[in-house]
């Protein structure tokens, strides 16, 4: 990958593992000094050292996303440290089941304050800092594009962030500060190996078995690395992509094609 971030100042949230290491770890290789923000440090702390080994600039912030005045410090401790800001990713979130219409545990709170809330909190504490021409990337989901059952707070929330993306891609366009969304689909990480277990569960089949019928909607027939949607945010961030606002990108091997 060319340096074509050198000298970018980027944010992270949701660093430290998955999606978002994944990310964090295309952008340092991009050039870019990043600062990833997540509630563990442990995590962090594993980002930040193969951040560090890619001799990129890099610094951890502690913060749930869900706490507005945590934030707002999170934010300004990561400014500080970089010196600015010229990039916001907003990747933090949780999944997992939420059905409306069955009885059991009702996450919809933590869903939907995690996913939605947290990236309209990061967001507004982070503009004060952005300057004009900066990018922001959210990450939804294929399931910003279309339901499932037993994930109504999930879906809600993803598609939430398709919504604040678009309204917020015209709001900041005086700026020149492109606002686009990633809509990843199936991604090897923990959090996807956690669904495919709910669905073997409930289908009371092995894990082999379930992911082989969750991937037999992917065209491509497999799923993506994290470095993968990494790649398509260090497009998004970079010069080539500056004509380019209030897009939500599917990047899924097919799963979802408009």
């Amino acid at each position: 990958m060319s340096r074509v971030l050198r000298g970018k100042r980027c944010l992270v949230t949701g660093g430290g593992t998955g999606i978002g290491a994944g990310i964090a770890r295309c952008l340092a290789r991009a050039g870019a000094s990043v600062a990833v923000l997540g509630r563990r440090r442990g995590p962090l702390n594993h980002t930040i050292a193969a951040l560090r080994s890619l001799r990129a600039e890099a610094v951890a912030v502690t913060a749930d996303v869900r706490d507005d005045r945590a934030v707002r410090a999170a934010v300004r401790r990561a400014v500080r440290a970089l010196g600015g800001l010229d990039v916001l990713v907003n990747n933090a979130g949780a999944g997992g089941p939420n059905g409306c219409a069955e009885p059991g545990p009702d996450r919809w709170d933590e869903i939907v304050r995690t996913n939605l809330d947290g990236t309209f909190y990061t967001t507004r504490a982070a503009l004060p800092h952005l300057g004009d021409g900066g990018r922001i990337v959210s990450v939804s989901s294929v399931l910003g594009r279309f339901g499932v059952p037993g994930y109504t707070a999930y879906c809600a929330s993803k598609h939430g962030v398709i919504g604040f993306t678009k309204a917020l891609a015209l709001e900041l366009a005086p700026r020149r500060v492109t606002v686009n969304a990633v809509c990843p689909g199936w991604v090897d990480t923990e959090m996807a190996a956690a669904g495919m277990q709910l669905m073997a569960d409930g289908m009371q089949v092995p894990f082999d078995e379930a992911k082989r019928q969750a991937l037999a909607a992917v065209p491509l027939g497999r799923m993506l690395e994290p470095e993968e949607i990494g790649e398509l945010v260090v497009y998004l961030c970079s010069h080539a992509a500056r004509g380019m606002t209030g897009q939500a990108i599917s990047h899924c091997g097919g799963q979802v094609m408009w």
